[in-house]
């Protein structure tokens, strides 16, 4: 039996259904099932039990001999929320009773960190020194939040056997659908070149960078789930893994790669950040890939290209959400 929290998510969504093509059907899923928007998410998989977020863990105390996994996906992803009390409870409290819970039963665990914990980056994005944790200024409290846990857990005289935290860079492909604003970039894309055939991006309030030259490592859902399952079955070397490509592209390569898989001329507009995220946006993110490398994940990350062309052509142009 594997545990996903989260599970009408977006990543944790698409996890499911990769598990599924592993033969993997006993899959408990953990969520707040009144979010119906979500719920389109997990039509069609095959899976053993709905619990919801709230009642998860005394689930676990009459069912933990049947667990033999967990992926803590579930968070409060929004970057705008200003509510720490949310945070805390949601990205925090709730994470260590499922870290403490997995040390109980001696079960293994993969959750969810962020890139946001790096904040600005003027320490680098390398997961490899984890005396760094304490010294990143994420730049919005949903990092704080991430940050603040993964301080915490490497801190713990009690570990899971076997445990890992991702730090998801920009992720992006189906099942974001219900995301709204805190959507990828290439979905908005989608949406806007489809609605007026043309494209609006951030204009740089940075002087280092150029209008839609500002830098993010933007990776596929796909490879994320691929990474998911191959810790799932390797179970060693426990420890916090970046999650990225390793390789920074800029707007301007997503939003030119958008029009090329909807064979439309490229028609790209600017506009002013909004204020309310100016001062803590991200002119650039790149993963240190070579940790996660070392422990034998061998597979190629998709290329932006690739992955926005797959994106668009197979799951927003069938209109599978529209």
């Amino acid at each position: 039996m594997i545990v996903v929290t989260g599970a009408a998510g977006f990543i944790a969504s698409c996890l499911v259904t990769r598990l599924n093509a592993a033969n993997f059907h006993d899959i408990v899923v953990v969520d707040n099932f009144s979010v119906e928007r979500k719920l389109a998410n997990l039509q069609g998989k095959h899976l053993r039990e709905y619990v919801d977020r709230g009642e998860f863990f005394g689930w676990l105390d009459l069912n933990h001999e049947q667990v033999e996994f967990i992926f803590h996906l579930g968070a409060r992803t929004d970057t705008t929320e200003q509510d720490y009390a949310v945070l805390d409870l949601l990205n925090l409290n709730y994470s260590k009773r499922m870290w403490e819970a997995c040390c109980r039963y001696q079960l293994p665990l993969v959750y969810a960190s962020s890139a946001a914990t790096y904040g600005s980056g003027t320490l680098g994005y390398s997961d490899q020194d984890e005396a760094l944790l304490p010294l990143y200024r994420p730049l919005n409290p949903y990092g704080e939040s991430k940050n603040n846990f993964d301080n915490w857990a490497v801190q713990q005289a009690e570990k899971p056997f076997f445990w890992a935290g991702l730090k998801f860079f920009n992720v992006y492909g189906p099942n974001e659908y219900h995301k709204g604003r805190m959507a990828s970039v290439i979905l908005h894309a989608f949406e806007q070149i489809r609605r007026t055939g043309s494209m609006e991006l951030f204009r740089s309030h940075n002087p280092a960078y150029t209008d839609g030259g500002q830098m993010r490592d933007f990776i596929y859902v796909k490879d994320v789930v691929e990474v998911c399952f191959f810790l799932m079955q390797h179970r060693q070397h426990s420890g916090i893994y970046n999650l990225g490509t390793g390789e920074a592209r800029t707007f301007l390569d997503l939003a030119l790669n958008t029009f090329a898989a909807l064979d439309q001329p490229a028609d790209i507009r600017f506009k002013d950040t909004p204020e309310d995220i100016r001062d803590k946006y991200q002119y650039f993110t790149e993963a240190d890939m070579r940790k996660l490398r070392s422990i034998g994940y061998e597979r190629p990350f998709t290329r932006l290209e690739d992955g926005i062309d797959d994106y668009v052509r197979n799951y927003l142009m069938p209109g599978a959400y529209l």
